[in-house]
């Protein structure tokens, strides 16, 4: 499996580069998001999928899987979703509105500012 990560004091940006996220990909990038979830500093994920022009259900389990594992850390977003086969299995798996979709990696990243200040905010009026 082909990637890349580039990790920042408050995100990482996980760059699939590969055509396909299907079953002989998928497993090994569970295990790399399970060891990337143990890892304090990253605490939000952004998953570029620019160069994924196909993903199957493998490949759907896998991006549920780094869902669940940051939903307790912090922010995971999807970007990079460019290719027509893909934004339809978005859509018609209905993951379109479980997950946070974003459309550039620059967005993304200020998405995950902006909910951090807006968690940041609600603890303190929780206190």
């Amino acid at each position: 499996m082909n990637y890349s990560i580039d990790k920042q004091d408050r995100y990482a940006v996980f760059r699939l580069e590969e055509n396909n996220l299907n079953s002989l990909i998928a497993p090994e990038l569970k295990s790399k998001f399970v060891l990337l979830s143990t890892e304090e500093e990253i605490s939000n994920l952004i998953f570029d999928l620019s160069d994924v022009e196909f993903v199957d259900s493998s490949g759907l389990s896998a991006i549920l899987t780094a869902n669940r594992l940051w939903k307790r850390l912090g922010s995971f977003v999807i970007t990079g979703i460019e290719h027509p086969s893909v934004k339809k299995l978005m859509e018609i798996s209905r993951l379109d509105s479980v997950l946070t979709i974003i459309p550039t990696v620059s967005e993304s990243i200020d998405f995950i500012f902006m909910d951090q200040i807006e968690k940041e905010l609600n603890d303190e009026d929780g206190e």
